[in-house]
């Protein structure tokens, strides 16, 4: 039996659409097997037939794909229907357009770190991580608090606060907060590659610095065993083991080592 209105409007066939969606074949049809995307209607000659309704359907799969959805979850996304389709796709655009803005300050930090590299320019310490998504910054919280137990989670609660000032009147912004951060590791950065041994006086200096200003971030004394803990997790993390080492190759051992013995001297102090 001829079936003249699906001729006339005939379709895409499987091949025909996977070349136009940039997609295999077998993506299709593992698209039609699981009821993800099904065809307007299969062919006498056994082809699959794909209108535009499947068109802009695949579209959307596609792009949630990109969003690092699975497919269970787009077969609950699209279980909406065609009727709600306009609005899913505002939300996917929006959330498209967050994660390229990311991506390009992702970017721009990757090039002012190259630069920084080969040419030894000067980058601010808050800008390493500048584009770093909100996931990894929760992975970091978590290993803290699965590291050190719950009373790092009040410890980090109390750090995203706002930040307090120290005794000299520093750290009354966010911004002069990192600017201060950036003074502190610049100078231990100095120290460091003119050979000083960890324990001198010179370094120590700066790592009271350098403990204040956690203590400021923390809101509360930093005392020597939370200063120890926290070189502990700069020398035991491998992202903050990265981190350090952009500022300078073995660094990351030097600052460890630099913080243990600051923590040494209040612990005899006391």
């Amino acid at each position: 039996m001829k079936r003249p209105r699906r001729a006339a409007m005939r379709g895409h066939t499987v091949k025909e659409l996977g070349q136009l969606a940039g997609v295999s074949v077998r993506t299709l049809h593992h698209y039609d097997a699981i009821g993800l995307l099904k065809p307007a209607y299969v062919g006498a000659n056994g082809y699959r037939y794909y209108g535009r309704d499947e068109l802009l359907r695949l579209q959307e799969i596609l792009v949630l794909r990109e969003l690092d959805i699975s497919l269970s979850d787009i077969a609950t996304v699209l279980a909406a229907g065609r009727s709600d389709r306009a609005s899913r796709l505002v939300a996917h655009r929006d959330r498209l357009v967050a994660d390229a803005e990311r991506r390009n300050r992702l970017i721009a930090t990757l090039d002012r770190t190259i630069q920084h590299l080969k040419e030894d320019t000067p980058m601010m310490t808050e800008d390493l991580y500048d584009g770093i998504s909100p996931e990894r910054q929760e992975s970091y919280e978590a290993w803290l608090i699965d590291r050190y137990g719950s009373d790092m989670a009040e410890r980090i609660k109390d750090a995203r606060g706002e930040i307090a000032p120290t005794s000299t009147g520093m750290l009354n912004s966010g911004t002069d907060a990192m600017a201060e951060l950036a003074r502190i590791e610049s100078a231990l950065v100095a120290v460091f590659q003119d050979g000083a041994d960890p324990s001198a006086d010179a370094v120590g200096s700066l790592i009271a610095d350098h403990r204040d200003w956690v203590a400021a971030r923390w809101k509360r004394p930093c005392d020597a065993d939370a200063y120890a803990g926290l070189a502990d997790l700069y020398q035991s993390h491998p992202d903050f083991v990265a981190r350090y080492e952009t500022l300078a190759s073995g660094f990351s051992a030097f600052l460890n080592d630099a913080m243990n013995a600051h923590a040494c001297a209040i612990r005899k102090a006391d």
